[in-house]
């Protein structure tokens, strides 16, 4: 019955889902950390009392990160379409995948980049200031460093959450673990696919939180 069960699988197929599926979660994370850290960078110095204080500019970067969190990714994807056709020329394949899961993602972790921002001491700025530091040593050498464990511990969140939207793109054809479970397994009714391609995706997700979790604590000064 072991054995009967097993001949069920596409191990070709499954391994090459599975490297799909790790290409855009890391892509797609790399190009978070980037566009996430700016982000929230700027919401946290454009805020008020901070270093960088403009009402206006903080509140038209905090309204777009709010629109864009607030779309449940599914629906995204879909109205991502033109533009992911336009700079993609297709929306098959991992590469089609990507706008849709780095936009989604981008401003979620913003939101976590701002928060770990606003947890960091106000005396250690003022010190740095006192000290004759510029902003931008501020950034760079304060505020990035002081928040760090927080930054990673953020990201490993963000990436956990994008595995889940690669299996939700690859409903839709983008390719992944998600296209194999519902292409190989749901549409044919083979429950053995669905069954191994979710626990691929949870072997993902551990190893992921483990990473995370390994250069959160090497980071952490406390």
């Amino acid at each position: 019955m072991f054995n009967e069960w097993f001949a069920k699988m596409k191990w070709d197929k499954l391994w090459e889902a599975t490297v799909e599926t790790i290409y855009m979660t890391s892509i797609s994370v790399a190009a978070t950390f980037v566009i996430g850290l700016v982000l929230g960078l700027i919401l946290y110095l454009t805020s008020k009392g901070n270093l960088w204080e403009n009402r206006p500019a903080n509140l038209i970067v905090s309204t777009i990160v709010n629109v864009f969190r607030s779309i449940p990714f599914i629906i995204l994807i879909v109205l991502l379409i033109p533009f992911t056709r336009m700079l993609m020329g297709t929306m098959l394949g991992a590469n089609a995948a990507l706008p849709a899961l780095i936009i989604g993602a981008a401003p979620f972790y913003a939101r976590m980049v701002e928060i770990a921002l606003r947890e960091i001491d106000k005396g250690v700025i003022e010190a740095s200031q006192s000290m004759g530091a510029t902003n931008w040593q501020i950034i760079y050498k304060v505020l990035i460093p002081e928040s760090l464990p927080a930054l990673i511990s953020g990201i490993t969140v963000t990436a956990i959450a994008l595995v889940s939207y690669t299996a939700m793109a690859g409903v839709i054809g983008a390719g992944g673990l998600g296209h194999f479970a519902y292409l190989e397994g749901f549409q044919r009714n083979n429950t053995t696919v669905t069954m191994v391609a979710t626990i691929a995706i949870l072997l993902i997700v551990f190893i992921i939180q483990w990473i995370g979790d390994y250069f959160t604590y090497k980071t952490d000064k406390r």
